[in-house]
């Protein structure tokens, strides 16, 4: 596929990564030519020096034949003002727009091809809130991810000393739990996968991915670690878009107090957030932190637009007795070397964010992409179309699938019945199928495995 690019900061840099190991052409569009320069010593993909909204440099980039322009600068406007001449000039087929101003996507009648032809509006402030949220919600995983319209949920936890099955077998967990069922997609130990069978035994501190129904998630949560208690009490240090919309989130059924440098931003806070505690100070204040109880709070999350500011609060966090903290974190290389540490779990916006843009780019029929392990593996839903004669899934069984190696297929979802993958089970059509690919190498055996054969009509 023939994708251009505009912006070579992390999002755009990140995403060319992914997609240029995929047999894509791939071309980036940034004014900054230094950082053209250094993506382009690293990756197989054509650069532009220019202003990504501007016809001629458009035309540069290959505009006229591109299938795909996906605008994920710094601004805004010049994301929309690109999908605009993209459209109105090439003809582009699909426009995806990285929009953060809040007052745009209010007014959703504002994208439409009679006004500004963004076909996917991408929001990484709503994206990492949602993906945050989830993470409260199921106290003690690592990542939770939605699919099927969250009737199915692939949860990672880490597994600990003294947990039911530690040091058992994988397939004595539906002896634990009889009537829960639940497929573990993948096992990550000591940062290696481990495709899991079930004679797979599982040993402490490994990471767990599985997948169950969301009622049945709990459950199989307390067979590989403590169960934690339900959060109640939640800080939120930064009270920027993402730490506001958290605020608004949380608001009605948590005990909230958001911390803000700002007396500006804090007053605004104050009058928009009538559920939270607004509090004027920095989060990196011990004695701050000890005055609103830090050793009663159940979750500290670090959101402000300064990394290293929210590493050394949410450490400080954690030192004081915070029971669990989280830290925002854009620079990749950062997000690892932390979560090795004192930090709980190390939020990447620009892992959520490529995780909903390659949802647009993957070919078949995908629905759901999300980003796992830092981007190093991904779980996909897919749904399976055609009939036994153009399709390579649809009536057969698991076990006969062709499937590329480090892939399992832990669930799949035919309407409003969730079926937990077994080797037997058979797809059918319209079957939405929950896929886990621990080498990304093999992503482009999986969608053509999911495209239909053209005698299919």
């Amino acid at each position: 596929m023939k994708i251009i690019i505009l912006g070579a900061g992390q999002v755009g840099s990140s995403l060319a990564g992914n997609l240029a190991s995929e047999a894509n052409d791939i071309t980036v569009v940034d004014a900054n030519g230094d950082a053209l320069r250094e993506l382009k010593d690293r990756l197989d993909i054509r650069t532009v020096v220019g202003h990504g909204s501007h016809p001629d440099v458009l035309e540069r980039a290959g505009a006229e034949d591109a299938e795909m322009l996906i605008a994920v600068t710094n601004s805004d406007e010049t994301n929309m003002v690109a999908c605009q001449v993209s459209y109105t000039l090439f003809h582009t087929p699909t426009k995806i727009a990285r929009v953060r101003e809040s007052e745009y996507l209010a007014h959703p009648d504002l994208f439409s091809p009679e006004t500004i032809p963004v076909d996917v509006l991408i929001s990484p402030e709503s994206l990492v809130t949602r993906y945050i949220e989830r993470l409260i919600e199921q106290p003690g995983a690592l990542q939770v991810l939605d699919f099927a319209e969250g009737k199915v949920q692939l949860v990672g936890v880490r597994a600990y000393y003294g947990g039911p099955l530690i040091g058992h077998e994988l397939k004595t967990l539906a002896e634990h739990i009889p009537n829960k069922e639940s497929r573990v997609a993948a096992i990550f130990r000591k940062g290696r996968a481990i495709i899991p069978k079930g004679d797979t035994v599982i040993e402490p501190d490994d990471e767990v991915f599985f997948i169950a129904a969301r009622e049945n998630i709990r459950p199989i949560m307390s067979e590989l670690r403590r169960l934690d208690n339900p959060y109640k009490r939640i800080i939120i240090a930064g009270g920027g878009n993402i730490g506001k919309r958290l605020a608004e989130a949380l608001g009605p059924n948590y005990r909230v107090k958001i911390l803000e440098q700002s007396q500006e931003r804090a007053e605004h806070l104050a009058e928009e957030l009538s559920d939270s505690i607004v509090l004027m100070g920095d989060a990196a204040d011990e004695e701050m932190l000890l005055d609103e109880n830090i050793e009663n709070t159940d979750v500290f999350c670090a959101l402000t637009n300064d990394d290293e500011a929210n590493i050394l609060s949410a450490m400080l966090a954690k030192r004081l007795g915070a029971r669990k903290v989280m830290s925002l974190i854009n620079r990749p290389s950062y997000v690892e070397l932390v979560e090795s540490g004192v930090i709980d779990i190390a939020i990447s916006p620009q892992q959520v964010t490529i995780g909903t843009l390659l949802t647009h780019i993957r070919r078949g029929d995908v629905v759901a992409v999300h980003s796992l392990r830092r981007g190093a593996a991904e779980a996909i839903e897919a749904i399976a179309h055609g009939d036994e004669k153009s399709s390579k899934v649809v009536g057969r069984k698991i076990e006969d699938i062709k499937l590329p190696p480090g892939t399992t297929i832990g669930a799949v979802v035919r309407g409003d019945e969730v079926v937990i993958a077994h080797h037997d089970t058979k797809i059918e059509a319209e079957d939405h199928v929950i896929l886990f690919l621990v080498d990304k190498k093999h992503i482009i055996d999986l969608e053509r495995l999911f495209q239909v054969g053209i005698t299919f009509l």
